[in-house]
């Protein structure tokens, strides 16, 4: 075990295996969802200096932070909707820390999103892919490459009177990589896992009932996707261990074979 554990330090060390950071700043700059009037709003982030070198701390900097759980990358447990909220070990203190590693299945709709911002991906979609790439292995990461994180400001949310329009998962296709290929969760380059009109879908916003509902996983405002490979890469999101926490914040790594990146 010490050699396969040891090969990989020095596959990172040597260059042949890549760290791919696939997770945005976090500060006050940072987006975060908005919701009716009606429903209480996740706020912004808020960093105020508690120290910094001076009377306050001579020898020592550090800032307070306040944010929403589910704020900039971040990640979605099942507890953080009402599908999941019975289930076992379904906060981010008591998930089972294996779960927060995979391998990861890039679904690239790069095309499909800069044709429509609507798009949404579907199981026959899903059978090209796998037709292609292979069947989504269980315990995977799926991620949905649209390229949506090179977007920012108004273009990010991409809102209009009819609210916000970015792409995410046909209700069938939330659940059959939910129940059918048992995978760990989904993240996506959008501020939410779904799509921006969900909220008028039918069942309302699948995604989250779905996912949630079956034990699963989100991953939100993730970015560069685009240098992971189909397959063949693994993917670190671990939360932070909030008591009985929804989701948290999060610095979601990527390793990828050299060789992989290069040949794709």
């Amino acid at each position: 075990m010490m050699d396969v554990l040891g090969g990989l330090v020095m596959a990172i060390e040597g260059g042949t295996v890549e760290v791919v950071d696939l997770t945005i700043p976090l500060g006050p700059d940072t987006q975060v969802i908005g919701l009716p009037p009606t429903f209480a709003a996740s706020p912004g982030v808020t960093i105020d200096e508690i120290s910094r070198y001076d009377g306050r701390g001579p020898a020592w900097y550090w800032n307070t932070i306040r944010m929403g759980e589910h704020t900039g990358t971040h990640f979605d447990a099942p507890i953080h909707w009402v599908t999941g909220k019975d289930l076992p070990e379904n906060a981010t203190d008591t998930i089972p820390p294996r779960s927060f590693l995979g391998p990861a299945c890039v679904f690239d709709a790069t095309r499909e999103a800069a044709a429509d911002a609507d798009f949404l991906v579907t199981p026959e979609w899903i059978g090209a892919w796998e037709s292609r790439h292979g069947r989504v292995p269980r315990g995977a990461w799926v991620l949905l490459r649209t390229d949506w994180s090179r977007r920012s400001g108004a273009a990010f949310l991409n809102a209009d009177a009819a609210g916000p329009h970015t792409p995410g998962f046909h209700a069938a296709a939330s659940a059959l990589l939910a129940h059918d290929r048992d995978v760990l969760g989904v993240g996506v380059e959008t501020i939410g896992t779904d799509a921006g009109q969900a909220g008028r879908f039918n069942p309302l916003v699948p995604n989250h009932g779905i996912m949630h509902g079956a034990g699963k996983f989100g991953l939100a405002s993730l970015c560069n996707l685009d240098r992971l490979p189909p397959t063949g890469s693994v993917v670190i999101a671990a939360p932070l261990k909030i008591v009985d926490g929804s989701g948290s914040p999060l610095r979601v790594l990527a390793l990828v074979p050299v060789r992989d990146a290069v040949d794709r």
